[in-house]
């Protein structure tokens, strides 16, 4: 398909990769992937998820470039585009999708720029574990400043969508990505030269298949979206600013590899850590916040570390928000043809209202509202193991059997028939039918 003259690209296939793999980096590896890892088995968790991002993951990473490069356009407009219908409800749902996870996203990201001003105070090493579990309690749970840097947090998303798309994500990617890498890898030395880390490492290394349950499996499916950021459009998004230089089969092995690894990564540090220091795996959205800390204080340099620690956290963390607002703004620039400045303050406003109760979850609305879950919890439920996997599977049956015929001439170029056929199987019967069975069985 032509591309637009008009239409914003990414500069380099570099630029796009580590954007796409900013969208994920983030917070969706250093703070989800160990926690949910820890709550689930350790590694018995791990080889399902890996199974879903091999089986279903690198396929729908693909099936939504597609979409996008193939349209030029973002989440409803994609499938307007190429089908029409009632296709494009799919892609409301995917922006709703993207307006939640985005208003619990920015509660987070508020955390670790709250931690970033305590490192630079020189105030954020703890002397015991329990203070630095305390500390977070005390961070979280107070209503004005969790409110406050909520606010700050998607001030800053703001700036840089504003920026655009090669000037303000792909720029902001490209330098950020390689050194948060290079970071967690120290980090992840230093971790494993601990007393006792080895516990950790056999823990995670460990499967202990009595782990699996029905919870497990919905909640490495969800994991998987969530760490690929598939199912919400935010891919597709991406995707339109593709070119038809980008080589997309490589480019989904590449985003799929370097998302996973740094989950791997993140889990490598704190886990081990967490037992090092005698502390609970199962702690919740709070394990990264209270774990780092304490292997600073463990650290020759120590604050300095912690500096640059929370400093590219929050970096990385920008650039999953960044792409989850692009998404919602993509949509109104296509859908709404608003300006991308009005755009980006608009669904700002609108996401900061949502995400005052999803800072308040953890102190003065802290009482659970359904089950054992506060409103922070019913969010990311929702969005990460209903909305998104949802979001998969609609787009994989798209792929698969509704506008078939065109992905085959889209991908003639780059994989040959034999390997055509094994990506329309998984989108046309395997995704669908894995998604199905784990929902059924939580049901």
């Amino acid at each position: 398909m032509s591309i637009s003259t008009e239409r914003a690209a990414w500069g380099s296939r570099l630029g796009f990769i580590f954007a796409a793999v900013g969208s994920a980096v983030g917070l969706g590896a250093i703070w989800k992937f160990p926690y949910v890892m820890g709550q689930n088995g350790g590694g018995a968790f791990l080889l399902v998820y890996f199974g879903c991002v091999m089986l279903i993951g690198i396929a729908l990473l693909l099936a939504e470039m597609l979409l996008g490069r193939m349209s030029q356009r973002t989440a409803t407009s994609a499938f307007r585009v190429l089908k029409g219908g009632a296709w494009p409800i799919v892609g409301m749902f995917q922006v709703l999708a993207l307006y939640i996870i985005v208003s619990f996203y920015v509660v987070v990201g508020g955390w670790t720029l709250a931690y970033l001003v305590s490192a630079l105070g020189g105030s954020v090493i703890p002397d015991s574990s329990d203070q630095a579990a305390g500390r977070f309690t005390a961070v979280i749970s107070n209503p004005t400043q969790a409110i406050a840097y909520t606010l700050g947090f998607l001030a800053l998303t703001a700036a840089v969508v504003i920026g655009g798309v090669e000037k303000g994500i792909e720029r902001f990617s490209k330098f950020l990505m390689p050194a948060l890498f290079i970071l967690m890898l120290i980090l992840m030395a230093r971790v494993l030269t601990l007393p006792n880390a080895i516990e950790g490492l056999l823990y995670y290394i460990t499967p202990d298949f009595s782990k699996i349950t029905g919870q497990v499996l919905i909640d490495a499916l969800g994991l998987t979206f969530f760490s690929l950021s598939l199912g919400c459009g935010m891919i597709v998004a991406y995707g339109s600013y593709l070119t038809q230089s980008h080589r997309l089969v490589s480019t989904s092995l590449w985003v799929a590899l370097l998302a996973s690894l740094s989950g791997l990564m993140a889990a490598l540090i704190i886990l081990p850590a967490v037992f090092a220091f005698g502390m609970n795996p199962n702690e919740g959205p709070g394990l990264t916040f209270i774990t780092m800390p304490v292997i600073f204080g463990q650290m020759p340099f120590g604050d300095v570390f912690a500096v640059a620690f929370f400093a590219l956290l929050l970096f990385a963390a920008l650039t999953s928000a960044v792409s989850l607002l692009e998404g919602i703004v993509g949509y109104c620039m296509d859908d709404w043809r608003w300006s991308r400045a009005k755009a980006s303050w608009l669904i700002c406003a609108a996401v900061f209202a949502l995400s005052i109760p999803n800072a308040l979850s953890f102190g003065v609305w802290s009482a659970p509202l359904l089950g054992d879950k506060t409103f922070f919890d019913i969010m990311d439920y929702v969005a990460v193991n209903i909305l998104m996997p949802a979001g998969g599977f609609a787009v994989a049956v798209f792929i698969g059997w509704v506008i078939w015929p065109k992905v085959r001439i889209e991908l003639a170029e780059e994989c040959n028939p034999l390997w055509q056929q094994v990506f329309r199987w998984i989108c046309a019967v395997l995704a669908p039918v894995v998604i199905a069975v784990i929902w059924y069985t939580n049901l």
